[in-house]
C-alpha cells in the first residue's frame, strides 16, 4: 500500500498525498500524484528511492515540471520534485549546479563571476536536471557544449558521475533518458568573459524571447522537435493552424510552435491539439512533426 512507504524517518523532506500537480507544471494542467515529495538533500533523494525500492513503489522524478504534460489521471506513486535542490558553486572557470537549480539562475551566478558560455540557457524555463536530461538549447547553444559531468542517480539509489562523452548527447537527447538516471548535479566549463558584455548578452536573447514568445499564458514551452531543414512554428504557421483551439488550449497567435492554456484548458486538450496539428501538417506537407514535451502520467 502506498502509505506504507516509510517517510516519516527521512530528515530534510517535505510530502504531501493527493497533491494536484496542476499545482507545479508550467502548463497548469495535470491530475493527483498520490505521494509528492521534496527532497532538500541529496541524502534524502537516496534514502526516497531507497524507502520506495523496498516497498516496491513506483517512482518518477521530475526537474521542475517545465517541459512536460502530467495527464489528467495524474501519477502513481510516489513523484519527486527536485526543486528545494538547487545549490550552485563556482570553482574557477567551472560552475556544479544542483539538478533543481533554474538555468536562469544558473546564468545569473555565471555573469556574476565573469564566466561566459551559458548566455544562451537565460530564458530557458526549466532545471538544470531537465536542461539535461533532454540537452536543451536555444539561441545557437546547447548543454552539451558546455557540460564536464554529470552526477547521477540509477533506480538502486546509486550515484555515479558520467563524463561529457558518456552522455550520448544528441538533439534534445542524452544517456540519462535512456538508462533511466536521475541528474543530481552537473558541472559546467566556462570561460572568462566581460561581466557587463555577458549580460548585454543576456538581456539580448530575453527581450528576443519575450518578444517572439507567449509568455504571458502557461504553457510547455516548445512543443515539437526542429524538424530536419524546417522549422516546426514555421510549417504550422503555413498550414493556418495558429489560433486554432481545443477545450481551453490554444496554438498560440504569437508563436505556432507554442501550446498554451488560454482557458483552463486539460491535459487531454494538449493532446487532442497536439494530435491534431500533426495530422493536419503531415497531410499538408508529408512531413510528420515529433512532440518534444514530455507526456507522462494516467489519463
Amino acid at each position: 500500500m502506498l502509505k506504507e512507504i516509510d517517510l516519516e524517518n527521512i530528515p530534510d523532506l517535505l510530502v504531501k498525498f493527493d497533491e494536484p500537480l496542476s499545482n507545479y507544471t508550467y502548463t497548469k494542467v495535470g491530475g493527483p500524484a498520490d505521494i509528492l515529495a521534496f527532497p532538500k538533500t541529496v541524502e534524502a533523494l537516496v534514502a526516497l528511492s531507497e524507502a520506495a525500492k523496498k516497498t516496491q513503489t513506483a517512482v518518477t522524478v521530475l526537474g521542475n515540471a517545465s517541459n512536460l504534460i502530467v495527464r489528467d489521471g495524474g501519477i502513481r506513486g510516489l513523484v519527486i520534485l527536485l526543486e528545494k535542490l538547487d545549490t550552485v558553486k563556482v570553482a574557477g572557470y567551472t560552475i556544479e549546479a544542483q539538478a533543481g537549480a533554474k538555468l536562469k539562475d544558473v546564468t545569473q551566478v555565471a555573469q556574476a563571476n565573469a564566466l561566459t558560455g551559458f548566455e544562451f540557457a537565460c530564458g530557458i524555463p526549466g532545471s538544470i536536471g531537465g536542461a539535461v536530461f533532454m540537452n536543451a538549447g536555444a539561441y545557437g547553444g546547447e548543454i552539451a557544449q558546455v557540460l564536464v559531468s554529470c552526477k547521477v542517480m540509477d533506480s538502486n539509489g546509486k550515484i555515479s558521475v558520467l563524463t561529457a562523452s558518456e552522455m550520448q548527447f544528441g538533439y534534445r537527447h542524452s544517456a540519462i533518458r535512456d538508462k533511466n538516471l536521475v541528474v543530481i548535479s552537473a558541472k559546467f566549463e566556462l570561460q572568462a568573459g566581460d561581466p557587463t558584455q555577458i549580460q548585454n548578452e543576456m538581456n539580448r536573447l530575453n527581450f528576443l524571447r519575450e518578444s517572439k514568445q507567449p509568455l504571458e499564458y502557461p504553457s510547455c514551452g516548445s512543443v515539437f522537435k526542429r524538424p530536419e531543414g524546417h522549422f516546426a512554428g514555421q510549417l504550422i504557421q503555413e498550414a493556418h493552424l495558429q489560433g486554432v483551439r481545443i477545450g481551453g488550449v490554444e496554438v498560440s497567435k504569437k508563436h505556432a510552435g507554442f501550446m498554451v492554456n488560454v482557458a483552463n484548458g486539460t491535459a487531454t486538450d494538449y493532446e487532442a491539439l497536439i494530435a491534431h496539428v500533426i495530422k493536419e501538417v503531415e497531410q499538408q506537407t508529408q512531413i510528420t512533426l515529433e512532440p518534444e514535451v514530455r507526456i507522462i502520467g494516467e489519463k
